[in-house]
């Protein structure tokens, strides 16, 4: 898919990131978790004051995928403080790939990576980690191929259900 193109989301892009997180968060996980786990969560974690405050961090980033006029997924980064768990300066979190199913198998997903490698790369990172629920084989799948390896696990939290996260890392010193 050479057509699909990466731009950095800015607050004016709000309401685009707003929905393909919401559209893409509904698609991966709502067969598997309760329907009002799944409202209240998306509630919160979705809603425009949240991603405006994501959006204004200077130390998080979004990249919105497009395929012609559709945003059909996105990257979320956290550097330093504004990761949600490890905090390290010489880390970066990818804290979101997602992509619309019908674009799966696409290679959209493996661009979003890409650019965060190399973000994380030019910030001279030293690793970079995220966590990825225990039941998303597809993803547990992708960073494995990408050669991450788990290292850890944290509690997530998603409505009245705790879940557990694996937690993954690659050491960027690693690669050449």
């Amino acid at each position: 898919m050479n057509e699909v193109i990466l731009s950095k989301a800015t607050k004016s892009d709000l309401l685009k990131v707003q929905d393909i997180a919401r559209k893409c968060f509904k698609e991966t996980f709502s067969s598997m978790n309760s329907e009002k786990n799944m409202k209240d969560y998306i509630e919160y974690s979705f809603s425009t004051k949240k991603i405006k405050k994501e959006l204004s961090n200077p130390k998080s980033e979004f990249y919105l995928a497009k395929y012609k006029e559709e945003i059909i997924g996105y990257l979320k980064l956290n550097f330093e403080e504004a990761q949600t768990e490890i905090k390290d300066k010489n880390s970066v979190e990818i804290e979101r790939i997602y992509v619309l199913s019908k674009f799966h198998g696409k290679k959209v997903g493996q661009l979003l990576y890409n650019k965060a490698l190399a973000i994380a790369k030019h910030k001279m990172a030293s690793y970079i980690w995220l966590g990825v629920w225990e039941e998303n084989q597809r993803a547990i799948r992708f960073y494995q191929k990408n050669d991450f390896i788990v290292f850890d696990t944290h509690n997530f939290k998603l409505g009245d259900e705790v879940q557990t996260d694996f937690m993954m890392k690659l050491e960027l010193n690693l690669i050449v």
